[in-house]
């Protein structure tokens, strides 16, 4: 039987993810052992490719019948999707909207056809693509797959990964979404994950919302929600201590004692990981029917076309599926 391929859509056609993807290729992709194949304008591409000194042999692959392809990493496999353009590096504007749309839109239906392994996407910009329809990414393909409000991100690294139980919300906005039983729902999702899929066991810090896990308001997120959710959790066998205090945790001597860390929102788990590890670490969204990675980087507007970016998090976004094979 053949090997089924790793997806990989290009998101935003103006942002670093050629340069990146084709740095992976050069360092990494041509001795990976699992076909990798590209979602992406073939024309585009091609024009990025020869502006930024690459020049490897392109592979153009049937969308409609993937595995009778002849599948090798010696050329890059491209399912091309077209895309009328400009410029070869221009500003994100909402006209790559329907584009990109239709690189997922190819992408989910070979899944559905379980002819792939699992996806990972470029960065794209939420403020044009996804107008305010969807606070991220992992909430549109959650949606684009049945399974709203089953979404969990998990941003991972082997030696510490973290967990916001907020995504992309306005931080005025986020105790109205910290609840007991979201709380519950996603660490009982990622320990599963980590048990089914990575073969571990979690050991959970949990994080307060409130500054020092206190407050002086009436109400106590920590005292409410936050212990009452780590009593239950522990109760059902789980490894878990807390609340801690987010602006003291990220000592060696506290990490050390964990592998995950579940914070209230985004930035509170994100920039300590992100300031630790920097590109290495990738993005998993948990709860869809395949495993989906986004590189732990954005969309970098400002550097295109200079090729000087960083393509560590998407050579760890590879690495991440043999290690699940």
């Amino acid at each position: 039987m053949k090997q089924k391929p790793i997806l990989v859509v290009a998101g935003e056609p103006y942002s670093v993810f050629s340069e990146i993807f084709l740095k992976t290729y050069k360092h990494q992709i041509k001795k990976f052992k699992i076909p990798i194949v590209l979602i992406v304008s073939e024309n585009l591409f091609r024009k990025q490719m020869q502006k930024l000194n690459f020049s490897f042999k392109i592979k153009l692959i049937n969308k409609e019948h993937l595995l009778k392809n002849h599948l090798s990493n010696n050329f890059i496999n491209i399912i091309n999707v077209n895309f009328k353009f400009n410029k070869i590096f221009d500003k994100i504007s909402n006209k790559s909207k329907e584009y990109i749309h239709g690189c997922f839109k190819v992408a989910l239906n070979i899944l559905k056809k379980n002819e792939s392994i699992g996806m990972i996407n470029g960065p794209i910009s939420k403020k044009f693509f996804l107008n305010k329809k969807f606070p991220g990414i992992t909430e549109y393909l959650s949606k684009k797959v049945n399974l709203t409000n089953h979404e969990v991100m998990l941003i991972y690294n082997s030696k510490l990964s973290v967990s916001p139980i907020t995504t992309h919300i306005p931080l005025k906005k986020v105790y109205k979404y910290v609840t007991k039983k979201k709380i519950v729902k996603n660490v009982i999702k990622i320990s599963k994950f980590y048990k089914n899929i990575l073969k571990k066991k979690t050991s959970i810090a949990l994080l307060g919302l409130n500054p020092h896990c206190e407050t002086t308001d009436s109400f106590s997120e920590e005292d409410k929600i936050i212990k009452p959710a780590i009593k239950l959790l522990k109760k059902k066998g789980l490894n878990i201590s807390g609340p801690f205090s987010a602006d003291t945790f990220f000592f060696s001597k506290n990490i050390k004692k964990y592998n995950l860390v579940v914070g209230m929102y985004h930035d509170q788990v994100l920039t300590p990981l992100k300031t630790l590890y920097k590109f290495d670490a990738i993005n998993i969204t948990l709860g869809l029917p395949f495993i989906r990675i986004s590189p732990d980087h954005g969309t970098n507007n400002e550097m295109l076309g200079k090729n000087k970016s960083n393509y560590k998090s998407l050579s760890s976004s590879f690495n991440f599926f043999k290690k699940i094979k």
